[in-house]
């Protein structure tokens, strides 16, 4: 193990190093990071949202649009937050006015993610009240999540780069000496605003190119080949999802059109096998979305419960603090803080081991499965249940699907150890420097 680590430290850490500190890749981390304290707050109400208690989620039944909100308002629309944190730190490299840059690049997000929606008479809506929404336009909020981090990392990183080009080349409007910063701000800003809007009108609302639709798109052909019981499909499955969470794109929205529609069958067609009293052992599909929840996403996409532990032997202040705050959330499969936190996006060092460590638990769940060491999934529950109790739930209380899930957490602590000692490494560096 420490070969190992030295092996990173000497081979691996300069060159995730110079990755990672490469002025956008950079800017993106700095501008997740920030949306941390939004994150860490909406987490929490998932687990009210999907409470893992029967009893105790029908009482919260009648108050789930109130305690919806406050998710909506946070993890709902994250990436609009990190538009503004990731324009405002690259500007920040560049020397240009951050807030600018900022309202910009949220413009810019905002006009290629959501169309407006108007309404010419108003609406009766019923929730605890009945209400009425009022004749106007509105905003659909779904599209300014996680699952369109990607778009809002490319609309930032395009649109200040339009504004600093802008500015080098002096097609500005200079405001004479003595108007005040902000107001003469506003005015260099003028074409770059204008040039920005018209540019990501044009590309998503005249040509009709959405960036997050593509991705979906793209992976249309892959549904043959993942809809299916083999290893290779489920490894390429948890490796795209992991991928993409990696590039900050919200993996099982990426691959939800794609794959969910097999998942959805695959557990209803063991679940009706199962009522008719065929054994747990021979059911028609392995690869469920329950598998994967309860087996190998173990405190969230990427396996990070362990990762979580980790931090909280850690000698960096911030990475300690960080496994504190994140500990109670990955133990009901919530990692966002840990997502955005360490952050794992764009972050070439925890990359490696976000990605290995699934695809070796899938194996050996997949090699338990096969050998009838664990049964299959023969129902579904709640995500927010605790990795064990999950597991013995969706196999009929299977004792051996717990213990599976505490040997896969302890595979993957093993795999997350030497890459999280580098990462520390590089966090006490930076946290000397700093001081």
């Amino acid at each position: 193990m420490n070969g190992l680590i030295t092996f990173l430290e000497q081979k691996v850490s300069p060159i995730a190093a110079k990755i990672g500190g490469q002025r956008h890749m950079l800017a993106v981390r700095k501008g997740i990071i920030s949306t941390l304290p939004l994150t860490l707050v909406g987490s929490f109400f998932v687990i009210f949202l999907n409470f893992p208690i029967p009893a105790v989620a029908e009482k919260l039944t009648p108050y789930l649009p109130i305690l919806d909100i406050p998710y909506r308002f946070t993890v709902g629309i994250l990436a609009l937050y990190a538009t503004f944190g990731i324009a405002s730190s690259l500007a920040q490299s560049y020397k240009l006015d951050q807030l600018t840059a900022g309202i910009i690049a949220v413009m810019s997000f905002i006009v290629t993610s959501i169309k407006p929606v108007r309404l010419f008479e108003e609406v009766a809506k019923t929730n605890l009240q009945t209400e009425v929404v009022a004749a106007g336009r509105y905003l659909n909020i779904a599209n300014l999540g996680a699952q369109s981090l990607f778009g809002a990392i490319v609309t930032a990183i395009i649109s200040v780069e339009i504004y600093r080009f802008m500015k080098v080349k002096n097609i500005t409007i200079k405001m004479p000496e003595g108007v005040p910063p902000e107001v003469a701000n506003s005015f260099v800003a003028l074409f770059p605003a204008g040039a920005c809007l018209i540019l990501f009108w044009v590309i998503r609302h005249m040509l009709g190119f959405d960036i997050n639709a593509t991705l979906s798109n793209l992976l249309m052909p892959l549904q043959g080949f993942l809809a299916g019981n083999s290893l290779l499909g489920g490894l390429v499955t948890v490796f795209l999802i992991c991928f993409f969470w990696i590039l900050g794109i919200h993996g099982p929205a990426i691959m939800g059109p794609v794959i969910r529609p097999f998942w959805e069958s695959s557990i209803a067609e063991n679940m009706d096998a199962f009522s008719n009293h065929v054994a747990a052992t021979d059911m028609p599909n392995i690869f469920t979305e329950m598998f994967l929840q309860w087996f190998v996403w173990i405190g969230g996409a990427g396996s990070t419960l362990a990762l979580v532990c980790l931090f909280l032997t850690s000698k960096s202040v911030y990475l300690k603090e960080l496994g504190k705050i994140g500990f109670l959330p990955g133990l009901f499969n919530i990692n966002e803080p840990i997502i955005f936190g360490a952050p794992i996006v764009m972050n070439p060092t925890l990359t490696i081991p976000f990605i290995l460590s699934p695809l070796v638990m899938t194996v050996i769940a997949y090699l338990a499965t096969i050998t009838h060491i664990i049964p299959m999934t023969v129902s579904r529950t709640v995500f927010t249940v605790p990795s064990p109790i999950g597991a013995m739930m969706v196999t009929n209380w299977h004792i051996m699907a717990g213990i599976l899930v505490v040997i896969n957490f302890l595979v993957s602590l093993v795999i997350y150890y030497p890459f999280f000692k580098v990462f520390e490494k590089e966090q006490l560096a930076s946290e000397g420097a700093e001081s």
